[in-house]
């Protein structure tokens, strides 16, 4: 199973839309996961008309139509693998160790917020990936959105893809 994995997309204030490799992703993926920032429901709109099977959740920007549309947490079981999105999950400092007693019960947790890909493993075997921002940058080099794969209950092959700068 492959998995595409965003967050902050930002759309119109960061980027007018979404980037085309991203939406070629899109396309080719068996799930989406958004881990929120849609900023636009026709962001949203567009992923749940484009892709196979979307689960996401709403961000600290994202306005009372999103947030009626999205949780603010969501889990799910891909091929046995229990996977848990969220947006926030606050400081870098002890993320480790606090999102492993927060959400109890997971193998990965896919988050976003600081526009930072992130990828490390918790006490206890919690896999914490956030993708970055396919549309905002801010203090990172690249425009970033992960890839991954899913096959009886194993993550595997997770890949940072760098957007070209514009």
């Amino acid at each position: 199973m492959r998995v595409l994995l965003v967050s902050d997309t930002h759309v119109p204030l960061r980027a007018k839309q979404l980037p085309e490799e991203l939406l070629r992703e899109v396309d080719g993926a068996d799930i989406v996961v958004h881990a929120g920032d849609w900023v636009d429901v026709a962001t949203l709109d567009l992923l749940e008309g484009r892709a196979r099977h979307l689960v996401g959740v709403y961000g600290n920007n994202d306005g009372p139509e999103l947030r009626a549309r999205l949780p603010e947490v969501a889990r799910v079981q891909l091929g046995g693998l229990r996977i848990g999105v969220v947006h926030e999950t606050g400081a870098a400092r002890g993320r480790e160790a606090r999102c492993a007693a927060l959400h109890p019960g997971l193998d990965v947790l896919v988050f976003g917020h600081s526009h930072i890909p992130w990828d490390t493993e918790a006490p206890g075997g919690l896999r914490l990936l956030n993708p970055g921002s396919p549309t905002d940058r801010r203090r990172q080099p690249y425009c970033t959105y992960m890839t991954c794969t899913v096959r009886e209950g194993v993550l595997g092959d997770v890949v940072l893809h760098r957007l070209p700068r514009h």
